[in-house]
């Protein structure tokens, strides 16, 4: 059996009125993520995780933000597409690790969701979505809550 890890991170600036789309659900807040797509930082670090783990690139080759069909596009959307094309290449999902970075608002009453939402999209089992949530201290753009950032480890497994 063939092991392999990938490593994801991204982050996306946060401007009020926009709507806040996180692990797939929408979270209820002032501020949301800027970005072309939905801007769903935790999907696109999962992405990036699991294409690096598959030596596939990264989300930015696959989804460029300069084709607008990808514009304002759920994010849910590019995960699957990610797990069909791992799929393609005789890869599974064995366990998925992440961590959001954010001051505001409190993540962790919404992780059960997330992991629900990001299992189903995936086709993996929820024990297998790892979500945290942290804070940055009040310190960077994460503490003066002008950004949020995300990583994710990937483990996937071919034969």
């Amino acid at each position: 059996m063939k092991i392999r890890v990938g490593f994801g991170y991204d982050v996306h600036q946060l401007q009020p009125g926009l709507p806040f789309w996180l692990g797939g659900i929408l979270v209820p807040h002032t501020h949301g993520a800027l970005g072309h797509s939905d801007a769903d930082v935790l999907i696109h670090v999962i992405c990036d995780a699991l294409l690096g783990a598959a030596n596939l690139r990264d989300i930015g080759f696959h989804f460029p933000d300069t084709d607008p069909q990808y514009k304002g596009i759920d994010s849910k959307k590019l995960l699957a597409e990610t797990c069909q094309l791992l799929r393609t290449h005789g890869y599974e999902i064995s366990n998925i690790d992440s961590t959001i970075c954010l001051e505001q608002p409190k993540v962790n009453p919404h992780i059960p969701a997330m992991r629900q939402t990001l299992a189903q999209v995936m086709g993996i089992a929820e024990d297998a979505v790892s979500i945290k949530a942290t804070t940055t201290e009040k310190l960077g753009f994460v503490g003066r809550k002008e950004g949020v950032a995300a990583y994710a480890t990937i483990l996937i497994t071919k034969g």
